[in-house]
């Protein structure tokens, strides 16, 4: 279990029992969290996102120890590779929360260490991070809590939405690259798991992402019991050699190809099929008229969907056969050029993080005026927070 019981200038309560498990002395752990201080000076914020960002901060404080007897569970969310995610309800602080349970047959050792590692996410605190609580451990599973975001992933979003549309999507990507930079540059972290399902949104507007791989220990104990979500994998992942946060973008790409099309994009769809689902539709609107069933597909009704392909087959498709596009009569050039230097087979050819930051489809979706909030609730059918100013869209800051 994670207790909290020491504070740093910032207020922030610090894990003790996580400093006990890993043999730093208190000093040393107090001196590294400290270092929090300076790293968000050094983040680029507007003046909501330091708000929003103190204000979770202040909230993490008030949460005190960590235990699974003081979470009332309200609601399950999801259900992915490792682990169930649950909506609950933390009564001393009256907070609602996300509380990923995973279950591993693993030593106490292993378990130890995974608490350890999981201590980095505490220092991950970023306007385009899902917030973190703790982790503890109890009754044979791994709990790790975070910040509750009630719009949902990207995935369920692509349900209501059947797609998603390309201004909608180029918002979402700007968050998603600062992200992914803010990760590799003030922590030296690789996501490895990028896809729909692990960026989340909220009322307010906020697009995060989450399950990113702080934990060595958990990863591998995670791939010794879990096949993992190799249908998102860069090819050179699938082959076994050395791979980078190019691998990243890539998984980046295919999300995004999948988003705008409202199905898994491989094999990818054919032309008439396109032409058929598209007809008649302005692709940069806000209200997609098109809406394929949960789950759904481009294909036309009369059509049974993609073909089913079992998963070598699929993996081997991915490493060997073209990379997927979409059709120049239905999406901007600078997005399909977006996308292309994304899906580019050879690591060394993909656009690296810095470059899609300024790329042309990107520098675009910084200048449109979006009310993302707005879209995402009536998407979602919740209401609007009266707090979420009108007409916000994500800061155009550079990450």
């Amino acid at each position: 279990m994670t207790s909290f019981s020491k504070k740093n200038k910032l207020g922030l309560t610090l894990p003790a029992t996580a400093v006990d498990s890993s043999g730093e002395s208190p000093d040393a752990f107090s001196a590294s969290v400290e270092k929090l201080q300076e790293k968000l000076k050094e983040l680029d914020l507007d003046d909501q996102q330091r708000r929003r960002l103190e204000h979770f901060l202040t909230q993490k404080q008030k949460v005190g120890e960590l235990s699974g007897d003081e979470c009332d569970k309200l609601g399950e969310l999801g259900a992915g590779n490792g682990g169930v995610v649950t909506k609950i309800l933390h009564r001393p602080t009256n907070l609602v929360m996300a509380r990923k349970l995973i279950h591993l047959e693993i030593k106490p050792a292993i378990r130890n260490q995974i608490i350890r590692e999981l201590k980095v996410l505490h220092e991950c605190n970023s306007p385009y991070i899902v917030g973190f609580y703790g982790a503890f451990y109890s009754d044979g599973e791994i709990s790790i809590c975070m910040e509750y975001m009630d719009g949902g992933s990207l995935d369920l979003v692509m349900k209501n939405a059947g797609r998603i549309p390309e201004k909608i999507l180029g918002k979402i990507m700007i968050s998603v690259l600062r992200g992914l930079c803010y990760l590799r540059d003030k922590h030296s972290i690789i996501h490895r798991d990028v896809k729909p399902s692990n960026i989340l949104l909220n009322s307010r507007g906020e697009i995060k992402l989450c399950d990113f791989g702080v934990s060595g220990q958990l990863i591998d104990s995670m791939a010794n019991s879990f096949v993992g979500t190799r249908s998102y994998m860069a090819p050179e992942r699938l082959q076994g050699t050395h791979y980078s946060v190019q691998s990243d973008i890539w998984s980046m790409g295919l999300s995004l190809v999948e988003l705008a099309i409202g199905r898994y994009p491989i094999p990818p769809p054919q032309s008439k099929d396109f032409d058929a689902a598209f007809e008649g539709e302005d692709p940069n609107t806000c209200s997609p008229k098109f809406r394929p069933p949960v789950g759904g597909s481009l294909m036309l009704p009369s059509q049974d969907g993609p073909r089913p392909m079992a998963i070598f087959e699929l993996l081997e498709y991915i490493v060997n056969e073209p990379a997927p596009n979409l059709p120049d009569k239905v999406f901007s050039a600078e997005f399909r050029d977006f996308i292309l230097n994304c899906l580019q087979k050879d690591p060394s050819e993909r656009g690296d993080l810095k470059a899609l930051v300024n790329h042309p489809f990107i520098k675009r979706s910084e200048l449109e005026e979006i009310d993302f909030a707005n879209w995402v609730c009536k998407t979602m059918n919740m209401e609007e927070k009266p707090s979420t100013p009108t007409r916000q869209s994500p800061s155009t800051h550079a990450p």
